[in-house]
């Protein structure tokens, strides 16, 4: 560390003796220590001090004529810059509970009686000092923080502007300018939020309280920007037709109730008046992807209706279409933008403001799925202010019914397969690991490729879960290589991954694995998969 980065340490005493007797017992371990010591004879001198420097610690004598170490000691912290500087008061006599009181109520951090102890003096002195050295490393981290995420919100910015001015010019690809000013848009909030956090956090004199909110806000809307790019990468393939359905028998009315009963667990829907109205409905569909058509309707209901409003859903029968209703009364939809809610990026063309009740990328992704899916949706608003309604059909199908002995069969603890979880996200892995363990299943655990295959050759589970970004030798080479070896060649073994296009599924089964699930998972259709036989899974 330079000299003009090391710490300072300010005495302030108006004897010139003991002035030099503390300054010089600071000095010999002032190297050691790596601080540097200033001094000052008056109160005066000490507050043009403190408008030069930062300090880690004052040392303040009490009793000097003109302004005391009282009055200094206000002065001192009645500046923002220096609020927060620790004060330790020196006097020459034992302060009584009144002058304690009163040296605490000007700031003070702690009391030295002279003659000084130096062990005490440097035991003292230190833990401010290694207090500001560690300040100053949260501050060049969270300096750095905000100096990349302006560099980041200028990228942004400029993308944004070139691409205005590039929009005339290349109609052609009108698709692919709208992709970029839609994710300009949606990461424009965050980034702000991000940016301002960072900022609060290098604030001198920010409290321990707004530090720690200032980093709950940064991991919250970091959370928001990975949802936001997990939605456009599923528009983006569902735009290109490239997402694969694992259609199957779904009932459309459990799958809307237990999405609504996540949002309650969640405490989204405290404050509203829901209203459901469900009759069974079977479709032929993805549970996954339906269940992300559900979400995402009840989330922009919630949205954008104020506390105190109301939800009505409806699932129903017309004709051989499945109809789910959902309507609420909120902000409404304007009648100019009402025709473009399912647009791609119709915000990026109309520049409404999401907090007047704009409509993000969800609706678009809404659509894309629900014609995948060989259905329809549409929306209805009497205008802004007057609520709004969305409509999705989708083609009925014959239910499915299970008798009571397979349902049981199929909830028995007993003779549960041993599964061997290879992850290498730590906390994917546990928190999988305990809910197949929560089910009944003996599991096995591996961080990487090699340590996979070990195990899988000291364990010889029934069945893998194998994730195919591993460090070492990806998914693909763990299961070539457990189908390699005769002690392992006959273990189920299931792609667990955040790949779901079709030529990812096809390297899956060459590669030799019986079935490819992509995260995340359903949690029953994973059970379902580990207590299928495997030549059914493959099926599956």
């Amino acid at each position: 560390m330079a000299t003009t980065d090391k710490p300072k340490i300010l005495v302030v005493n108006d004897d010139a003796a003991s002035l030099l007797a503390l300054t010089s017992l600071l000095d010999q371990w002032a190297e050691e220590s790596n601080y540097t010591v200033l001094s000052a004879r008056s109160g005066q001198e000490a507050l043009r001090q403190v408008l030069l420097h930062d300090f880690a610690v004052i040392l303040l004598d009490v009793n000097m004529p003109g302004m005391d170490g009282f009055e200094t000691a206000e002065a001192i912290h009645q500046r923002p810059r220096s609020a927060d500087i620790p004060i330790i008061f020196v006097t020459a006599f034992l302060a009584d509970e009144i002058d304690r009181l009163k040296a605490y109520q000007r700031g003070a951090a702690d009391f030295l009686f002279t003659p000084v102890i130096p062990q005490i003096l440097h035991a003292k002195v230190s833990v401010f000092v290694t207090l500001a050295m560690k300040n100053e490393q949260l501050k060049r981290q969270a300096e750095k923080l905000s100096q990349r995420t302006t560099e980041l919100t200028a990228t942004n910015r400029r993308l944004v502007r070139e691409m205005e001015e590039r929009r005339d010019a290349e109609r052609k690809s009108h698709a692919k300018d709208e992709f970029l000013a839609m994710l300009g848009h949606e990461l424009r909030n965050p980034l702000s939020a991000i940016s301002s956090a960072s900022a609060l956090i290098g604030l001198p004199g920010a409290s321990g309280e707004t530090v720690g909110r200032a980093k709950q806000i940064i991991q919250r809307q970091s959370q928001h920007l990975s949802r936001i790019v997990d939605d456009l990468l599923d528009l983006s393939r569902a735009m290109s037709g490239k997402i694969l359905l694992s259609r199957q028998p779904t009932d459309l009315a459990n799958l809307v109730a237990s999405c609504l009963e996540t949002f309650r667990a969640t405490g989204r829907t405290a404050g509203y008046r829901i209203a459901v109205d469900l009759s069974p409905g079977w479709v032929d569909g993805d549970p996954t992807r339906l269940e992300q058509i559900v979400s995402n309707l009840l989330d922009n209901a919630l949205k954008y209706t104020p506390s105190g409003g109301s939800i009505d859903i409806g699932l129903g029968r017309e004709g051989e279409d499945v109809v789910l209703s959902v309507r609420d009364s909120g902000v409404g939809i304007p009648s100019e933008l009402l025709p473009h809610v399912f647009d791609v990026f119709v915000q990026g063309a109309i520049s409404i403001d999401r907090s007047q009740g704009g409509l993000g990328i969800g609706l678009s992704l809404v659509r894309r799925l629900i014609e995948l899916h060989g259905g329809s949706v549409s929306a209805d608003s009497s205008g802004a202010g007057n609520g709004s309604t969305f409509v999705i059909r989708l083609p009925r199908t014959e239910p499915v019914l299970q008798s009571a002995p397979q349902e049981d069969a199929r909830n028995d603890g007993a003779g549960k397969p041993s599964v061997l979880l290879i992850e290498d996200n730590e906390d994917g892995r546990e928190m999988m690991a305990t809910m197949l363990a929560a089910h009944g299943y003996p599991v096995f655990q591996a961080g990487d490729g090699l340590a996979g295959v070990a195990a899988a050759t000291a364990h010889r589970p029934e069945a893998a879960l194998v994730d195919i970004g591993l460090p070492g030798i990806d998914g693909y080479e763990v299961a070539r290589r457990l189908r390699a070896d005769p002690a392992t060649q006959s273990i189920k073994l299931i792609a667990l991954t955040g790949y779901g296009l079709a030529e990812d599924q096809r390297r899956v089964f060459e590669a030799g694995f019986d079935l490819h699930l992509v995260k995340p998972v359903n949690i029953d259709r994973l059970l379902e998969a580990l207590n299928l036989p495997s030549e059914q899974s493959a099926a599956a």
